[in-house]
């Protein structure tokens, strides 16, 4: 197992060493300037992308929680009906 575990490794490792220096490579004629696929971005498009993520990660949450109650709920009303089969009520 722990042969196995090394060798996964070393290969990953050495994967990742071989495909290193592609990714950084870059051609002499593209000049971006550190520009992603927006291109020049300011202060506002930043604020309005990080407040989207609080959203989304609150909203998740939220929703979450929600079915998680909803299916505790569910399993609470089964669990007591079956306690009232057994004892007759």
């Amino acid at each position: 197992m722990r042969s196995r575990l090394a060798r996964i490794s070393l290969f990953a490792a050495a994967w990742l060493l071989v495909l290193a220096p592609a990714a950084l490579a870059q051609p002499d004629d593209v000049t971006d300037n550190g520009e992603g696929l927006l291109g020049e971005v300011d202060d506002r498009i930043i604020t309005f992308f990080s407040l989207g993520v609080v959203l989304f990660f609150t909203i998740v949450v939220i929703l979450a929680t929600l079915v998680q109650q909803r299916l505790e709920r569910r399993k609470d009303e089964k669990k007591a009906s079956r306690v009232r089969q057994r004892i007759g009520w």
